[in-house]
């Protein structure tokens, strides 16, 4: 019982150096520079969302001078059950902040389209990632945030980015923290790649279970309860994959634990989230489970990939003989925007856009330019060397 009592004293006291870090920053010399909260829809960062939410709540609507802005990133190929969960989020937070007139912005950020997931593979050919090839995290993840974050850098001249990162996560994590050295007097690091972005962890010391104590503690200020986060997180198994800005963070997406995130992703072996979500009931979903499983089959097949690189260049491995595959051929794209479509039609959720398809054949379009003449130069230096 003494133990539980400690424990709980403890927490509090973690908490109250929380909220008092949280208010000092907020109030510092340069309110000028918005706060930006990292948002993923996971545990942490709704955890750090409402802990902002609260502190605007408890002081006075003169005092809130320092904009905000909730910052979530859709790659447009998340777990149909995560993007429907994060949209209600999102909605509740901008209906819940517009009601009693919160400084608080609600973005999305998504890849443009010529860089998502089904326009580089099927368009480009790209193979799907894996952990030497992971061309997925860039475009859809860092880039569009980081994009957005040095608008607001260029706007504001500063800006300061709250992130849900917490030492106990793992010990890459931890050690990823100790690099980052905070500056002389304050609780803020200058971000590694973004100029004028400077990045504040408030969670940083606490534990799992202090978090998840913490949200059992204090219902959402947006009504209701966390009790879809906590099924989200049971159905799924394990943790989200982390709004990521940074390229030191790449290796917790596609992670070997279990994290719920793209349901496309081949960075792991087995998908155990989108595993979890089946057997908790979600059925209809286990047709992209054995989608995403073809695709790791499919891109192994020597046979379904072109010679050339996109260059145009054949590179060899390292014994100097083998070759090294190039992209999806021709026939292999199609057939892959094929199967996606009528995994599209039968489940009845929106898997791929008209405008990505539309980009796609475009790209085929010009590719098959592309290799026409790369082959019609070939033969006028061939025609050329033998006259």
């Amino acid at each position: 019982m003494s133990e539980n009592v400690d424990e709980l004293g403890e927490l509090k006291e973690k908490f109250r150096i929380i909220q008092m870090d949280m208010y000092e920053e907020y109030h510092s010399e340069n309110t000028g520079a918005p706060w930006i909260v990292g948002f993923s829809g996971g545990k942490d960062s709704t955890l750090v969302v409402q802990l902002v939410i609260e502190m605007l709540l408890d002081i006075a609507p003169s005092d809130r001078k320092r904009p905000v802005h909730i910052l979530c990133n859709d790659t447009l190929v998340e777990s149909p059950i995560l993007t429907s969960f994060i949209n209600k989020m999102l909605e509740k937070l901008k209906d819940f902040c517009e009601a009693v007139n919160l400084p608080i912005n609600v973005i999305k950020t998504t890849p443009p389209i010529d860089q998502t997931f089904w326009v580089n593979l099927i368009g480009r050919g790209y193979p799907p990632p894996t952990r030497n090839f992971r061309w997925c995290t860039d475009r859809m993840k860092i880039e569009p945030t980081s994009n957005y974050i040095q608008t607001q850098v260029s706007e504001k001249g500063e800006v300061i980015l709250l992130l849900g990162v917490r030492s106990a996560e793992s010990a890459n994590r931890a050690n990823s923290i100790k690099k980052h050295k905070n500056l002389e007097g304050t609780r803020l690091n200058p971000h590694g790649d973004l100029k004028g972005c400077f990045v504040f962890r408030p969670i940083v010391d606490l534990t799992t279970n202090d978090v998840w104590q913490l949200l059992f503690q204090r219902p959402p200020p947006w009504g209701g309860t966390h009790r879809e986060l906590v099924t989200l997180y049971k159905n799924a198994q394990g943790g989200e994959c982390p709004l990521i800005i940074d390229k030191s963070d790449a290796p917790s997406c596609g992670s070997s634990s279990s994290r719920f995130g793209c349901w496309t992703c081949t960075v792991v072996k087995k998908d155990k989230s989108m595993e979890g979500f089946v057997e908790a009931g979600h059925e209809n979903l286990e047709p992209l489970l054995e989608f995403r499983d073809w695709l790791m089959v499919f891109r192994e097949d020597r046979g379904n990939r072109m010679l050339e690189r996109r260059n145009g260049r054949i590179t060899l491995m390292d014994d100097g003989e083998s070759t090294v595959p190039g992209p999806f051929s021709f026939e292999a794209r199609n057939e892959i925007l094929s199967r996606l479509i009528k995994i599209q039609e039968n489940i009845g959720l929106s898997l791929i856009s008209d405008d990505e398809i539309h980009k796609i054949k475009e790209i085929w379009s010009d590719d098959v330019l592309a290799r026409a003449n790369r082959h019609l130069k070939k033969y006028e230096i061939y025609k050329a060397r033998t006259k």
